[in-house]
């Protein structure tokens, strides 16, 4: 049985936690502490629990509190070279970071005992940006976030997994009609920014297949997107190439809020 809980998805901060239940995984760090310390309390989840950290890419939504979790946890962060020495460049992490430091090969799987897990870069206006395959408790996780548009990798990672976390931030008519300013949308829409509704609803009709279980829409804009839209696209999708009804979980992660803690099914 394998365990998975957001606790905030979007531009306001990001970090989510996956778990067979003897062992667990964050996924970035840009909650406070206290904050994951009491929905850990809340969910009876032991914070000695948490085996690794896997940080996505140096932008402070996902990174702002990696400082306080390696000061409180203790437990390696996993990341590239590239991304460590960027990291290390927040003042908050130079302390910290480099005793709980483990690098990774993008494009290699490494194995941290409990879990296999393989980096792969995804086009985003950071550092460097990586999602993650994780093979886990007899599942196959993915999770790509802010990404400006869909790799072959990363499609052919996502046809091989259970779960897919994919990013669905924009409505594009709601981008265009909205206040960002003219510069601001195109950084979002020129391919190293965030993929739309319409864009993840085309991956999703790509990478479906007959073992995947659960997609869930991460990363929803605030002022461009609401998880009405979001949902429809990817249904939309679902549905325009035969998918039966019930058989693919598809739900919308909260922003600012943890979501319920989910059992995640597979074959």
């Amino acid at each position: 049985m394998l365990r998975f809980m957001s606790l905030s998805s979007g531009s306001c901060g990001n970090c989510y936690y996956l778990s067979t239940g003897e062992h667990g995984l964050l996924i970035d760090a840009g909650v406070a502490f206290r904050r994951l310390r009491k929905v850990f309390t809340l969910n009876s989840i032991s914070p000695d629990s948490i085996d690794a950290i896997l940080v996505t890419h140096d932008h402070l939504d996902h990174v702002r509190h990696l400082g306080p979790y390696c000061e409180h946890l203790h437990k390696p962060v996993y990341t590239t070279d590239m991304l460590r020495r960027a990291l290390l460049r927040h003042g908050s992490m130079a302390e910290c970071l480099p005793s709980c430091s483990r690098i990774i090969e993008e494009g290699e799987w490494t194995d941290l005992g409990f879990a296999s897990v393989k980096a792969f870069v995804v086009p985003h206006d950071a550092t460097q940006t990586l999602g993650y395959a994780i093979v886990i408790g007899g599942h196959r996780f993915v999770i790509m976030t802010d990404l400006g548009r869909m790799t072959e990798e990363a499609l052919e990672l996502a046809s091989e997994a259970d779960t897919v976390v994919i990013e669905s931030n924009y409505d594009m008519d709601m981008l265009m009609g909205g206040r960002y300013t003219y510069e601001l949308k195109m950084r979002i829409v020129q391919g190293n920014g965030h993929l739309s509704n319409d864009e993840c609803a085309a991956a999703i009709a790509r990478f479906w297949h007959p073992g995947l279980r659960n997609i869930f829409l991460c990363h929803l804009s605030e002022n461009n997107n609401t998880p009405d839209l979001a949902f429809r696209a990817a249904s939309e999708a679902l549905d325009s190439i035969g998918v039966e009804k019930g058989s693919v979980s598809l739900r919308c992660l909260p922003r600012r809020v943890q979501s319920p803690m989910f059992i995640l099914q597979a074959d």
